[in-house]
């Protein structure tokens, strides 16, 4: 073979490795693999009917148009149903992020935002002594790899008939909570998305007062809605199998749940 044909065979085989890794890397771009949502679920604990008051108007009018203008969608803010809880002193704002570095950002954008600035004076610039709250409990989730982005649910009844579901499953032991987790990704989820449970995340806590556990939210149209889910869930066959599997047995030592309804301006 003459050395010039083997110059040109040499030239396309490099063209070629190029252009299959151009391909490769425009893919990854395009779809990023394993990329998963981050929530700040805030638990505003709210001591007054006058706290309660400014924080609607907080929420409303600066806190979701701001996070709207930074790019980020379907703010969540809920209040509990009235006597279906045992804590009913608090509001809690659901906020998505598309990474962690995303949410580190935020406080520095918020304050460089003139307009939040203005529309939340009265909540920023509240005296010492008379605060818009008792205190605020701030978790932070990572969504798990079977339900990696926020789901927004589809509902048409009224906005104070509707039910979120928040629960919270703690774990003795962090073995314990990353079974739970891998209960879920491995076909508890699918259930609810099955049954018409409207999930919006589900999310394992990476930083809370109470570790280690998991939390998810799904949505129902109202409370018959919500008691016909569970329900059905309770003898789905699928559930009934992984329940009495031994790999999940003792995975949740605490249930805690919150039964809430959407404010008129949230994005939910």
């Amino acid at each position: 073979m003459k050395r010039t044909q083997i110059s040109l065979i040499i030239l396309g085989i490099i063209a070629l490795g190029s252009c299959t890794q151009n391909a490769k890397q425009a893919q990854t771009e395009a779809a990023p693999s394993g990329q998963k949502d981050y929530f700040q679920l805030k638990i505003y604990h709210v001591g007054t009917p006058e706290q309660a008051t400014l924080l609607d108007g907080y929420f409303q009018d600066a806190l979701l148009p701001a996070l709207h203008r930074t790019g980020i969608e379907h703010v969540g803010v809920f209040k509990p149903i009235e006597g279906l809880n045992e804590q009913t002193d608090i509001m809690m704002v659901l906020i998505p992020f598309k990474s962690l570095e995303e949410f580190e950002k935020l406080p520095a954008r918020l304050l460089d935002d003139q307009e939040y600035q203005q529309a939340g004076k009265d909540y920023i610039e509240a005296p010492f002594d008379n605060p818009p709250y008792a205190r605020i409990e701030s978790i932070i989730l990572r969504s798990f790899s079977a339900e990696p982005h926020l789901m927004l649910p589809e509902l048409s009844s009224p906005r104070s008939g509707r039910v979120y579901e928040l629960r919270s499953y703690e774990s003795a032991t962090e073995k314990l909570h990353q079974l739970k987790v891998e209960m879920f990704n491995e076909g508890e989820s699918a259930i609810f998305h099955e049954l018409n449970f409207n999930p919006v995340f589900f999310g394992d806590v990476l930083s809370s007062s109470y570790m280690p556990h998991l939390m998810y939210m799904t949505a129902h149209a109202d409370t018959a809605a919500q008691k016909a889910n569970w329900d059905a869930f309770g003898v789905h066959p699928d559930w009934e199998r992984m329940r009495d599997m031994p790999r999940y047995q003792n995975t949740v030592s605490k249930i805690t749940v919150y039964l809430l309804y959407p404010t008129e301006y949230s994005d939910y």
